[in-house]
């Protein structure tokens, strides 16, 4: 006989705290890979249906389906089909929720990256727990949200083990950008365009043409286009525009390193 199934924690509260969101995301998101979808999707709706009608919280319809309809067409953001973390923190009242705090202090792109440019301060394309806290220290300052040590600590631990795939103990440009709104994620656009080191190497070279170790952001601007036509995505004067000043954010005085651009092209950081 078949063990039954394990009653999903907290769905029934108020409030939740970021460890208690983070269970509830990991007891969701069955397989691991950052999305509540298909089957995951359906026993999600059909709990936090459970929980609702429990708290007196009900939908106008009584079809399973059109209410499942209903509930993505509010939340899933990018219409995917799918419910990521960032979307969940907005279906869940999540105690101070520090996701959403992140959202409104780093509301681009451009700001996420300057923000990351200030945390990597060892510019080795990763932020470690260290460098993790003062960054979420920082946050919570500039929201006026008071914090003591604790919660501090279990901000930090929850980020981590929210965005930490590979458990490594720091988190790389591409897991901490899940952070991001979808929409004003750009380094997912590169998702499906990663370079090998010997591929990144051999485009950077190429526009790098007096062998300076930088590039300026009229030579971005060529290399990214390059870069999507290669691939055979479309891409837009005003993409192109925005995903040139994001990733500018990362330059010096109008200079863009080669190891900066790596962090964003590679599929894995220079080590």
């Amino acid at each position: 006989m078949a063990a039954p199934q394990q009653q999903p924690p907290y769905l029934h509260l108020a409030e939740l705290t970021a460890s208690q969101f983070l269970e509830i995301w990991k007891h969701f998101d069955a397989d691991g890979n950052g999305y509540i979808e298909g089957k995951e999707l359906e026993n999600f709706f059909q709990e936090l249906e459970k929980a609702r009608k429990g708290s007196g919280m009900m939908s106008k319809s009584d079809n399973f389906g059109e209410k499942m309809k209903e509930f993505m067409q509010k939340y899933d953001k990018n219409s995917d089909g799918k419910i990521e973390m960032a979307e969940l923190a907005q279906i869940l009242p999540t105690e101070e929720n520090f996701l959403l705090c992140f959202r409104q202090h780093v509301g681009s792109s451009t700001e996420f990256m300057e923000a990351w440019r200030k945390y990597d301060t060892d510019r080795s394309g990763y932020i470690e727990a260290n460098e993790l806290k003062g960054f979420l220290s920082d946050l919570l300052k500039k929201a006026n949200r008071p914090h003591d040590e604790p919660k501090l600590q279990e901000y930090t631990q929850t980020i981590l083990r929210m965005f930490d795939l590979n458990g490594d103990g720091k988190l790389g440009l591409s897991e901490m950008s899940r952070l991001l709104p979808v929409q004003e994620n750009f380094l997912l656009k590169f998702q499906g365009m990663k370079l090998t080191s010997e591929e990144f190497n051999a485009i950077f070279t190429f526009y790098d043409k007096d062998g300076s170790g930088y590039i300026d952001e009229n030579e971005l601007d060529a290399l990214l286009k390059d870069l999507y036509e290669k691939n055979k995505k479309e891409m837009n004067i005003q993409q192109l525009t925005s995903y040139r000043k994001s990733v500018m954010s990362l330059a010096e005085a109008g200079k863009l390193y080669r190891k900066d651009l790596e962090i964003v092209l590679c599929s894995e950081p220079p080590m």
